[in-house]
């Protein structure tokens, strides 16, 4: 996992892990999800990886647009 930049200093988000047709996301608290295309579209992953890798946005993309849109909870 990378660590998340959290740019913004509010973000829930503490890693992340890219995929090549998904992203692991980990949360304050370490709950930590897997999203994935056929889960959340491909689109939306697309996005969410753009966010993870510039540090910026990801959590708030989460809450407004994928919502429940993860494949599984790993953790």
């Amino acid at each position: 996992m990378e660590r998340y930049r959290n740019l913004g200093g509010d973000s829930g988000i503490t890693a992340y892990e890219i995929g090549t047709d998904s992203i692991t996301v980990e949360f304050k608290g370490g709950a930590t999800y897997l999203y994935t295309n056929q889960s959340a579209g491909s689109g939306n992953i697309e996005q969410m990886k753009q966010l993870a890798q510039a540090g910026s946005g990801l959590n708030s993309f989460i809450s407004r647009v994928v919502k429940k849109g993860y494949a599984r909870k790993l953790r």
